[in-house]
């Protein structure tokens, strides 16, 4: 499972002009499944993502999480958007092959079990809408971006 994990002031997703996912504050993680993927990826995804030490203390250096954040405001959460692309093998010729990829019956459970996970360590998530053609906006804190691989994990 792959992520690309940006700290955010904002951000939302929308779908056919219409809002149906959004944060205050926080992370906005893009995630990728792969074929190989099982539960416990989504679940130490969802552990690093949220003790990852990225944003400012007092002092400005990064060294709060965003379970830490959450606890000084609730407002501070996750949006997860589904993003098969970054599954991506474009080592060879000029069209990337996607065959890393989990199929959608696949990698739609493992993406809900990713935002499961969030919540369930005290987090709002939100996301998009699976295999839709979506929109987002968001702005950018920093900036502050973070490439995960839940294969690099001890």
């Amino acid at each position: 499972m792959k992520a690309v994990v940006q700290r955010v002031l904002d951000a939302s997703v929308s779908v056919e002009g219409a809002i149906v996912g959004a944060l205050e504050s926080g992370l906005l993680v893009y995630l990728g499944v792969a074929r190989d993927d099982t539960e416990k990826d989504a679940e130490k995804l969802a552990e690093k993502v949220a003790n990852l030490r990225i944003f400012n203390d007092v002092e400005g250096k990064m060294n709060i999480s965003l379970l830490n954040l959450n606890a000084q405001d609730q407002a501070a959460g996750a949006l997860a958007v589904s993003q098969f692309t970054l599954l991506a093998d474009a080592r060879k010729g000029r069209r990337p092959y996607y065959g890393g990829a989990a199929e959608p019956d696949q990698a739609r459970p493992l993406y809900e079990y990713f935002m499961e996970r969030i919540r369930g360590l005290g987090l709002p998530c939100s996301g998009g809408v699976f295999q839709a053609a979506m929109k987002v906006r968001y702005t950018n804190d920093g900036p502050v971006t973070i490439l995960l691989d839940s294969r690099e994990f001890i």
